[in-house]
């Protein structure tokens, strides 16, 4: 046994064909026969070949990589963002392509860096703002991008997203359905409605808009001491209020948990529904009627439309999921 790599060479011999012919393999720049292509995958296999990362990039002008830019600054949920950043890494293994990580917090100087240094073949960016500093730049780089999440003018751009304007008025309509005639939505921490988060403020326009006077939009913070406070002047304020809608993952337990220390029950006194993944809201007690988070297929179809335009085909400049509501034990 040796740890010395096996060559494209060693392939071809092994196989019985030219080394050119594995490349064409591996490559897939010119046909092959079924039948030579599959003693050659078969060699590879036996022999434990992998093709010489650096070697192909040179070949190709390609690194195999994309970046992913992920959020990780306050009022942004880990699990979840975890959530699009293995979907988004899985996808991108099977398009034999790896993923360099990057914090958002590095801005349009972190793109430039890595698109000076060609370490990657493209971007997926997470966390968009509706006024996002880096939208000017992923306009004019080389380098193609997929934005996970919309800045309010998406124009040259290719963006993908749960429709959170439709989640919003989804939440309301099932509550008004149910007889519900006042309600709150229980939204993303301050910070990110500071920040001009796409996603937070598109949720709460369309709250907004089909609730119309029965609706009434606060932020809420993580931590339960801030949000039993907000769930209690929430109350005495309305009293008469008896459909929440929360869109925030990481306090829906604290929201749940501060309704029992009111005396609030649900779903008898007050119906709940939140805007989140399914894991999230088949936890609670009670299991929540909720609007998926749909981290999953974003993430897919956000490397899917990057690796379409890598290979120079037409993608829409938009693509919005449908929101789907899950009806559970927390609405009546």
């Amino acid at each position: 046994m040796t740890n010395r790599a096996v060559t494209i060479a060693e392939v071809a011999r092994h196989a019985g064909v030219a080394v050119s012919t594995v490349s064409y393999v591996l490559s897939g720049k010119r046909a092959i026969s079924e039948t030579t292509r599959a003693r050659v995958l078969r060699s590879i296999g036996e022999l434990g070949y992998h093709p010489n990362a650096g070697a192909r990039a040179l070949a190709s002008r390609r690194s195999n990589v994309i970046a992913l830019v992920l959020p990780l600054r306050a009022g942004m949920h880990l699990p979840v963002l975890m959530q699009f950043a293995s979907s988004v890494v899985a996808m991108a293994r099977r398009h034999d392509h790896d993923v360099l990580l990057m914090t958002a917090d590095e801005g349009p100087d972190g793109l430039r860096r890595v698109a000076a240094s060609s370490m990657v073949d493209g971007m997926v960016l997470m966390d968009v703002e509706l006024d996002d500093p880096r939208v000017p730049l992923l306009r004019g780089l080389e380098e193609p991008s997929v934005l996970i999440g919309f800045p309010a003018d998406p124009s040259g751009l290719t963006c993908v997203d749960l429709d959170f304007a439709r989640a919003g008025a989804l939440c309301v309509e099932h509550l008004t359905s149910l007889g519900h005639r006042s309600l709150a939505l229980l939204g993303a921490p301050s910070v990110v409605y500071e920040r001009g988060t796409g996603y937070a403020r598109r949720t709460r326009e369309g709250f907004v808009e089909a609730a119309g006077e029965a609706g009434v939009a606060l932020p809420c913070e993580e931590t339960f001491d801030e949000v039993a406070a907000t769930v209690k002047d929430l109350f005495a304020q309305h009293p008469d209020l008896t459909g929440l809608v929360v869109h925030n993952e990481a306090s829906v337990g604290h929201v749940l948990g501060a309704l029992r220390l009111l005396g609030r029950r649900v779903p008898d006194e007050v119906s709940v529904v939140a805007i989140c993944p399914d894991d999230v809201a088949e936890r609670a007690s009670p299991p929540l009627t909720s609007v998926l988070i749909p981290a999953e297929d974003v993430g897919n179809r956000a490397v899917e439309l990057l690796m379409a335009k890598l290979e120079g085909r037409p993608v829409p400049d938009a693509t919005l999921l449908e929101p789907r509501l899950a009806i559970r034990a927390s609405t009546r």
